[in-house]
C-alpha cells in the first residue's frame, strides 16, 4: 500500500515538473518572438497571473476532493444455538417466577429502575429479588450472574 502511494505522490511531481517546465518554454518562446517588441511587461505579467490563478484553482480543487477510504474486515459471525432452558435447574435453585422474569431482564441489560417500570413493581421489590438472585446463583454481581445463569442453561 506504502508503494502505491509513493508512486503516486512520484506520479504528481513529475506531473507539477513537467507542466512548469512546458510553461516556462512557452514563456521563453513568446517573449523571443512576440512579447519583446510591445508591451512586454505587462502582457508578461498577465500571462503569469493566469497560468498561478489556473495552477491555484486546480490545486484548491484537489485538495477539497473527498477521499473515501473502504476497509475490510473479517467479522466472526457465531451460529445461532438452539435454546434450552433447564428446568430442572431453575427447580433446584428454588427461582420463583418473578425472580426468574428479573433474571432474564437482568440479562438484557435493564437496570433496577427499568425492570420496575417494566415488571409494575416498586424499585424496592426489585432490588430485593435481585439480592435474592445472587444469593441463590452464588455470586456477588450481575455479571456473574448472567454469565452463570447462561453456564446453567437457565437464560438463553
Amino acid at each position: 500500500m506504502k508503494s502505491l502511494k509513493l508512486t503516486k505522490s512520484f506520479q504528481r511531481i513529475l506531473l507539477y515538473g513537467t507542466v512548469l517546465a512546458v510553461l516556462v518554454f512557452f514563456l521563453k518562446w513568446v517573449q523571443w518572438n512576440f512579447l519583446i517588441i510591445d508591451n512586454a511587461i505587462d502582457i508578461y505579467i498577465g500571462v503569469i497571473a493566469v497560468l498561478f490563478l489556473v495552477l491555484g484553482v486546480w490545486i484548491a480543487n484537489q485538495m477539497i476532493k473527498s477521499r473515501t477510504v473502504i476497509v475490510e474486515r473479517k467479522v466472526p459471525v457465531s451460529t445461532p444455538r438452539t435454546v434450552f432452558i433447564n428446568e430442572d435447574t431453575l427447580r433446584e435453585l428454588a427461582i420463583s417466577k418473578r425472580e426468574y422474569e428479573v433474571l432474564q431482564l437482568l440479562a438484557k441489560g435493564h437496570t433496577n429502575a427499568d425492570i420496575a417500570t417494566e415488571l409494575f413493581v416498586s424499585l424496592s421489590t426489585v432490588k430485593t429479588h435481585v439480592s435474592n438472585l445472587f444469593q441463590k446463583l452464588d455470586v456477588k454481581n450481575r455479571t456473574q450472574a448472567i454469565t452463570k445463569s447462561k453456564e446453567l442453561n437457565i437464560i438463553p
